[in-house]
């Protein structure tokens, strides 16, 4: 790796890395500062729930209803504004940090440097994870320390299953931020590699949703790599843990390493 360019691109991306990791953890404080009125009319909101199509809870992550504060969180939270804001964050990084600067030039610049092309794409990925490390560690202590303060021993509150779905979430878009890495170490041009990572994306994230409104449909979850991050399983402890973080490990690890190697050998414009 490469520490000055590392410093150097992190300096530069910190504003926009610190941005999400605002914005997430603002949103994550809103929902535990809204739940004692939710919970205190519970009874009448679950009937609510209730009578709502069984396929649109279960696309929107309300299958559990409102039995605890996980299964709120879940389904407020993680079932959708985690997955958008994450989902922008990994797709715009990623280009960023390598598609954006070659069709503006400024990889050739940094290539003249005594540093290797390897070396250069690697640290670029370093610098991608270390984004999403912050989002989500602060994400995660926004959300304990919100808890803490703002419910206290008030509600019960599953802690290992909230770290579990923080790490889940992490390693779902250290998938998506691989796929998208990998697209963006192939392209020269910064707006098709934008709209092909997004496209994916939104793609596995559109198969995964209408793969739960019904039974006919469900088999689409299976193409979409989002089914492997099902909130309202893991806070309720059905979901498969293991075999979910193996696959999730795997997609992305191989995504950088292809995108690694394919920005080693492809040529670059002059």
């Amino acid at each position: 790796m490469n520490l000055s360019l590392y410093k150097q691109m992190l300096k530069t991306n910190l504003k926009g890395i610190m941005s999400y990791a605002a914005g997430s953890a603002f949103y994550i404080l809103f929902i535990l500062g809204i739940y004692p009125s939710i919970a205190e009319n519970a009874k009448d909101i679950e009937k609510l729930i209730t009578s709502m199509p069984e396929g649109f809870l279960n696309a929107f992550g309300f299958e559990n209803g409102l039995g605890s504060l996980e299964d709120f969180m879940s389904g407020e939270y993680y079932g959708l504004i985690f997955i958008v804001i994450l989902s922008i964050f990994s797709v715009m990084l990623s280009t960023k940090l390598v598609a954006r600067l070659v069709d503006q030039g400024s990889m050739a610049y940094i290539l003249s440097t005594p540093t290797t092309r390897g070396k250069v794409a690697f640290t670029q990925a370093v610098v991608l994870m270390t984004g999403l490390l912050v989002i989500m560690a602060v994400t995660t202590a926004a959300g304990l320390a919100g808890y803490h303060f703002m419910l206290g021993d008030d509600y019960d509150f599953n802690v290992s299953r909230f770290l579990l779905l923080n790490l889940l979430g992490f390693l779902l878009f250290f998938a998506i931020s691989g796929i998208s890495f990998f697209i963006s170490a192939m392209s020269n041009d910064e707006k098709k590699a934008l709209g092909f990572s997004g496209g994916i994306t939104f793609l596995f994230f559109s198969l995964d949703l209408i793969g739960k409104l019904s039974e006919e449909t469900e088999w689409l979850r299976n193409v979409s790599i989002f089914s492997l991050f099902r909130p309202s399983d893991i806070v309720n402890g059905s979901a498969d843990i293991a075999a979910a973080s193996i696959i999730l490990s795997a997609v992305g690890l191989a995504a950088f390493l292809l995108g690694i190697l394919s920005f080693k050998k492809r040529d670059l414009p002059l």
